[in-house]
C-alpha cells in the first residue's frame, strides 16, 4: 500500500484561506536549503519569512510538493519556489495565530525524493541552540 499523502500541504492551504477570509496577512517561515528558490539576500540565519497574502504574492499556488508564486523584493519581481517540506510555520501577521511544522531535511544529491522522505526519521532536539536546523524543530521568535 502506498504511503498516504502528507497532511502538511492541506493544513497550509487551510490556514492560508483562514487568514485571508479573516482579513489577516498570511506569512510563512521557511528553512532555506538547496531546493528553496528565494532571494538569498533576504535570508537570515538560514530562514526567510515571506508575506504570501494576495496583495504581496501573485500567481500563488500551494501544491502538495511546492509553494510557487511571484513577489516583489525592493520593487523587483522575483519567482519564489518553496518546498512544502521546508515550511516551518504559517501564521497571521496581525495576531500570530497559525501553526508550526517539523522541517524535513533536503534529500542528499542523487537520492530519490520519495525514498528520502520515507527514510528521514526527523530526529529532533528541541533544546538545540540553532534557530532552525534540518530535521529539527524551528525556534520561532515572536516580535511585536
Amino acid at each position: 500500500m502506498a504511503e498516504p499523502t502528507s497532511t502538511k500541504p492541506y493544513l497550509l492551504r487551510a490556514l492560508y484561506e483562514w487568514c485571508v477570509d479573516n482579513g489577516c496577512t498570511p506569512y510563512v517561515s521557511v528553512f532555506v536549503d538547496s531546493r528553496t528558490r528565494v532571494p538569498m539576500e533576504y535570508v537570515r540565519e538560514g530562514e526567510i519569512v515571506l508575506n504570501i497574502g494576495p496583495l504581496a504574492a501573485s500567481k500563488l499556488a500551494i501544491g502538495n510538493e511546492f509553494i510557487e508564486c511571484t513577489a516583489r523584493f525592493s520593487g523587483v519581481v522575483r519567482d519564489v519556489t518553496i518546498p512544502i517540506s521546508a515550511v516551518a510555520a504559517i501564521y497571521a501577521r496581525e495576531n500570530g495565530q497559525g501553526m508550526s511544522f517539523d522541517i524535513d531535511p533536503a534529500p542528499p544529491a542523487g537520492v530519490d525524493q520519495g525514498r528520502a522522505e520515507n527514510a528521514s526519521s526527523g530526529g529532533t532536539d528541541p533544546e538545540s541552540p540553532d534557530p532552525v536546523r534540518p530535521g529539527g524543530r524551528p525556534v520561532l521568535r515572536r516580535v511585536k
